[in-house]
């Protein structure tokens, strides 16, 4: 039996169908920048809008079931979109942290009166929350930002491992040192975990990696305590939830030493109908053609997801497209084997 706190379902015709692996949905569900996700079911390809909870076939419909044990709640997450990001409400990252409200307070208003209006102020500035548009209006000028209500992931406990009690790998293990560990920071960059700052670096991060490529490990930053999730390229705060990518890529001399000799270059089509190299350099794109191809070796049919200066993309291995996750603009994606 599953220790998720949730349930992805499928209504074919009158009965409804689990989704199988239905982790990639959740996990995507609860990034607050993702409008939706594509899957491939037994009932072909279907798009999940997450917003609506709709898909684009008329004829299916999608629910998510929750699953948390009676007397407990699920932990929320409210959110209102910035100039360029998600925020949580009240959270440390955001510049709403002087709120009167935090998520737990909107929930508890949302339970009680789901098509309600609410009001809080952040300092001497008024704002109104409805939830049956799902915006907030700022009262003096009038402007209006979209919200949304997402759950925080949460994964079963099993397979994970204390750093403090981490076995050290036998001096006869292979692990690829040149291999780095990074997480997504709040402007959209990749940040490496370092020693300095972290009490895990890529090193160590990488051999609890090659033990158990599908575990779990635990470590912190400063008074935080964090999970990170191999399999599902994730790291959570265990005292808020909030949720980062993570990805593990080679350093600039490990393609260098690739023995295969084969040069992949990944590329999307642009707009203007020309094939372009995924490129640090181009938008300051957070991933390059061998950061893609890493994970691409990794799970041929899975999902990744990057960054460039102004937008947060999906890339799918399997239907080999990019989505922009807040236009949902779609574009082909090809592989080059030179």
């Amino acid at each position: 039996m599953s220790d998720n706190h949730y349930q992805w379902q499928l209504l074919n015709g009158n009965q409804w169908l689990n989704i199988d692996n239905d982790h990639v949905i959740e996990t995507h569900y609860c990034q607050p920048g993702a409008k939706g996700i594509s899957i491939n079911t037994s009932l072909g390809k279907v798009f999940i809008d997450f917003d609506e909870l709709k898909t684009n076939n008329p004829a299916l419909r999608v629910q998510r079931l929750s699953l948390v044990p009676q007397g407990q709640e699920e932990d929320i997450g409210w959110y209102f979109r910035d100039d360029s990001l998600w925020c949580e409400y009240g959270s440390q990252s955001s510049n709403m942290s002087s709120s009167s409200i935090n998520s737990k307070d909107i929930e508890t208003h949302f339970t009680q009166n789901p098509q309600g209006v609410i009001q809080f102020s952040v300092g001497s500035t008024g704002y109104s929350l409805d939830f049956s548009t799902m915006t907030q209006t700022n009262v003096t000028t009038g402007l209006r930002r979209n919200l949304r209500r997402r759950p925080k992931f949460t994964s079963s406990p099993a397979n994970i491992i204390s750093a403090s009690f981490l076995p050290l790998a036998s001096q006869s293990q292979l692990y690829n040192p040149s291999f780095k560990w990074e997480f997504m920071g709040d402007e959209g960059q990749w940040t490496e975990y370092q020693a300095h700052i972290c009490s895990l670096d890529s090193a160590a991060i990488e051999k609890q990696y090659q033990l158990n490529p599908q575990g779990q490990i635990l470590f912190s930053i400063r008074n935080f305590s964090y999970k990170l999730d191999f399999a599902r390229m994730c790291q959570i705060n265990n005292n808020i939830g909030t949720r980062r990518s993570v990805r593990r890529s080679p350093d600039n001399g490990a393609q260098k030493n690739n023995s295969s000799g084969t040069n992949v270059r990944w590329q999307f089509q642009d707009i203007d109908g020309i094939w372009k190299d995924y490129s640090k350099s181009y938008c300051q794109c957070s991933v390059s053609s061998p950061d893609i191809e890493l994970q691409y070796q990794q799970n041929q049919s899975g999902i990744m997801t990057f960054a460039t200066r102004r937008f947060s993309y999906e890339l799918n291995f399997s239907a080999m497209t990019q989505r922009n996750l807040s236009t949902n603009a779609t574009r082909s994606v090809r592989r080059l084997l030179q």
